[in-house]
C-alpha cells in the first residue's frame, strides 16, 4: 500500500468511526404508495441532523423506519457498526429515543410521572421486587427518580412537576415529551416536529434546549422540522426529501441555495 493509500485508508476509518447510524437504500411502500424511494444518508456522532421536505415527503416514515415502527421492503440500517432492522423496543434498549409529531403523553398523569415512564428500559428488577420496594428495588427506584429530577431541572419545569400534563399549555407539553425522551438517556434522539404549533418564544426555548442537549450531554439528534429558520440555525447537516426521494444532502447553507430544494418547496418541480 502506498503512502497516499494509507492516508486515505486512515481517513476512511476515521469517518467510519464517527458515523453513529447509516441508512442505506431504504424503500418503503404502502400498497401502491411509495413512501421512500432508495433513500440513503448517515448520521454522525454528536451532530444535529435535520430531515426536511414538503408535506408528504416521507420524513416521518423515515423516522419510523429508523426506530423500527416500519420495516421497509428493501434496504438496511447500520447502527453503531452493526446492521439489521430493529423493533421499537429493541431500538429503545439500544439507545434510540424519540418524540412524536402528535403528543403521546398520559394527560391524566403528572409531569413527573410522565417523565418517569421514560425510565422503563432502565428498570432491571422484576415486578415482585418493585412491589416490595425493598433493598435493590428501592435503590433502583431512587436512582431513577434522581435521574428524572435532573431532567426536570435541566428543562426548567420544576414548577409543573406535580401538574397533570392535560392542564398544561401546548408548549410545555412538548417540553414534557422531550423530557420523557431524555429520561431514557439516549445516544440518538429522534425529534418529530418538536416546534410545531409553538409561538416564537416557545420555539426559542425549545431551540435552546435542543442545542444544550447536544452540547452538554453529547446526544446525537435527528430532527424533522418545518420552520426553515430553525433548521438553518441549529443543524449541522440537512437531508431533503421530496415525494419519498432524497434530493439534497449537505450543510444548511448549501441546501438553502440548492435549486432542486427551492423548486420542491415552491411546488414548481411537480
Amino acid at each position: 500500500m502506498t503512502a497516499t493509500e494509507e492516508i486515505q485508508s486512515a481517513a476512511d476509518q476515521r469517518i467510519s468511526d464517527e458515523v453513529l447510524m447509516s441508512v442505506r437504500n431504504i424503500r418503503l411502500s404502502f400498497g401502491g404508495v411509495k413512501a421512500l424511494r432508495d433513500v440513503s444518508f448517515d448520521i454522525a456522532k454528536g451532530e444535529i441532523r435535520a430531515i426536511i421536505g414538503p408535506n408528504g415527503a416521507g420524513k416521518t416514515s423515515m423516522l419510523n423506519v429508523i426506530n423500527g415502527v416500519y420495516h421497509p421492503q428493501e434496504g438496511t440500517i447500520f447502527y453503531k457498526g452493526k446492521t439489521g432492522l430493529m423493533k421499537p423496543h429493541e431500538a429503545a434498549t439500544k439507545g434510540i429515543s424519540r418524540t412524536f409529531q402528535n403528543l403521546a403523553l398520559f394527560r391524566g398523569m403528572t409531569t413527573l410521572d410522565n417523565i418517569m415512564t421514560g425510565r422503563n428500559m432502565k428498570i432491571k428488577r422484576n415486578f415482585l421486587w418493585q412491589a416490595l420496594r425493598w433493598g435493590p428495588a428501592q435503590r433502583e427506584e431512587s436512582e431513577n427518580r434522581e435521574a428524572v429530577e435532573r431532567v426536570i431541572g435541566f428543562l426548567e419545569i420544576e414548577s409543573i412537576r406535580k401538574t397533570p400534563v392535560g392542564r398544561l399549555p401546548y408548549g410545555l407539553q412538548k417540553r414534557v415529551e422531550l423530557g420523557r425522551a431524555l429520561a431514557a438517556e439516549p445516544e440518538l434522539l429522534l425529534l418529530d416536529e418538536p416546534m410545531s404549533g409553538m409561538n416564537v418564544e416557545e420555539k426559542e426555548d425549545m431551540c435552546r434546549f435542543i442545542l444544550d442537549v447536544n452540547d452538554e450531554f453529547g446526544t446525537t439528534i435527528c430532527l424533522i422540522e418545518h420552520d426553515m429558520s430553525v433548521v438553518m440555525d441549529i443543524s449541522d447537516r440537512v437531508v431533503v426529501l421530496d415525494y419519498g426521494s432524497k434530493i439534497a444532502d449537505d450543510t444548511p447553507n448549501e441546501v438553502r441555495a440548492n435549486q432542486a430544494v427551492i423548486d420542491a418547496y415552491l411546488g414548481v418541480s411537480h
